[in-house]
């Protein structure tokens, strides 16, 4: 994660972070602004992204960057504004803003700075969207009231903010096979050979929640008799070609310095033999296979979750 001293981040950041840069780190914005433009004039597949919030920022940048990888010819340079809650912050933003123009996505629940933005945007010419007014519109006249526009009201700290906390606290500790002897505990137990995305995948899950174990699968290793006596666990194998594990494992394993058993190690022969070993695993133990050669880490999670609850 990178800092600029003009509060300006580009990776989303925690509310800690967040509020310290806005306290601190303001005094360059526009030196920064036209750096950045700079940059665009050199390079025409480049375009500004300003996102403007009065949370963390998490929400646009998702959303911004969800949009921005449609357009596969284009690269965005992310200015992210964060906790922007009166109008001295917000005039030195679209200051900056006007320095290098662009697109402007803001949440912004304040009705008065929301319509600032959107006047000082039409004076500048530059496109602007509140990406939350048009949901929140929708659930109005769906629900027949009106919102209560709480500032961060998605991170407020619920019953589910807990059971995520919770969730991710098991999953560290039963990461990579650790601590069977609660794997009964899991919502979900993720076993598959080295660099099937286990961890990554596990992690997903446990922050919507769903509290995950994952054990490596080992040729010739036996999986912890707590696996198989476990009642309440789904348990799902994970699998990929053996191009794409050789690929992974030849990228991460490389650089470890040392060599001892690495040709084996990445070798798509050897591979394809422990895949065999997992399927016969799944096969003798009626275990959903997911092969995760073409999909992201969302897509697992969600076929995962699928298994569990039976969506078809």
């Amino acid at each position: 994660m990178r800092f600029h001293e003009n509060g300006i981040v580009d990776k989303p950041v925690t509310y800690t972070q967040a509020h310290w840069m806005v306290s601190f780190c303001r005094p360059a914005i526009q030196l920064y602004a036209q750096e950045a433009k700079n940059i665009v004039g050199n390079r025409k597949n480049f375009f500004h992204l300003h996102m403007i919030s009065d949370s963390t920022g998490e929400t646009l940048i998702s959303a911004g960057r969800a949009a921005a990888a449609q357009f596969g010819g284009y690269e965005p340079i992310e200015h992210v504004y964060p906790l922007i809650r009166n109008r001295k912050q917000l005039l030195s933003v679209l200051r900056a803003i006007d320095e290098a123009p662009g697109i402007v996505l803001y949440t912004v629940v304040n009705e008065e700075l929301g319509a600032l933005i959107d006047e000082m945007c039409r004076d500048m010419d530059v496109p602007c969207v509140n990406v939350l007014e048009p949901v929140v519109g929708l659930f109005q006249t769906y629900l027949g009231t009106t919102s209560r526009r709480r500032v961060g009201a998605q991170h407020s700290l619920d019953e589910d903010y807990f059971a995520r906390i919770e969730a991710l606290n098991f999953t560290m500790e039963h990461d990579d096979g650790q601590m069977p002897e609660s794997y009964d505990e899991a919502d979900v137990v993720i076993i598959g050979i080295s660099r099937t995305s286990k961890s990554p995948t596990s992690v997903y899950l446990a922050n919507r929640g769903i509290k995950t174990a994952n054990i490596p699968i080992v040729p010739g290793t036996p999986l912890p008799e707590s696996l198989y006596r476990s009642e309440k666990p789904l348990i799902v194998c994970l699998i990929a070609s053996p191009a794409r594990i050789s690929q992974v494992r030849a990228f991460r394993e490389f650089g470890s310095g040392a060599d001892e058993g690495k040709n084996e190690y990445i070798d798509r022969a050897s591979i394809a033999e422990e895949l065999k070993y997992a399927r016969a695993l799944a096969v003798q133990n009626d275990w959903p296979v997911i092969d995760v050669t073409r999909r992201s880490i969302e897509e697992t999670a969600a076929a995962i979750l699928a298994l569990k609850y039976h969506v078809k």
